[in-house]
């Protein structure tokens, strides 16, 4: 049953977005532990209404066999016309024997400058989520 399945909190791992130029930024998978993730698997998708009619983009699959500890990865690149959607990853990894899964969503208008912070391993400016 599914209740018997053990479920792992998600912790030392966060998605970033940082401006590359004005029409391209670049997402980022950020590792915060001490120890490799293995067999990352990222889908990538973003949906939301656009001028009154409903809007998909299609998913993107990304997969990593292994990312090392204290680091990020690039995920891929996003255009800026998509920020009026929301846009979500799903992150599923290998950690100490165990399945993790997390889905990180960037609502419609939180990719945006005022949501800046510093992105570590990265010391650059985007928006973050842990």
């Amino acid at each position: 049953m599914k209740s018997d399945i053990p479920q792992f909190k998600v912790e030392g791992l966060a998605i970033a977005i940082i401006p590359r130029d004005e029409e391209l930024w670049d997402c980022y998978i950020l590792n915060f532990k001490e120890e490799p993730i293995t067999n990352v698997l990222i889908n990538s998708k973003g949906y939301g209404e656009l001028n009154g009619e409903s809007m998909k983009t299609s998913i993107l699959r990304h997969f990593f066999e292994r990312l090392e500890p204290t680091s990020a990865t690039k995920i891929e690149p996003i255009q800026t016309a998509l920020f009026v959607l929301t846009n979500e990853y799903w992150v599923s990894f290998n950690y100490q024997g165990h399945m993790y899964d997390k889905k990180y969503v960037f609502v419609k208008g939180s990719i945006n400058e005022p949501y800046f912070t510093n992105v570590p391993y990265i010391e650059k400016q985007g928006v973050m989520i842990k």
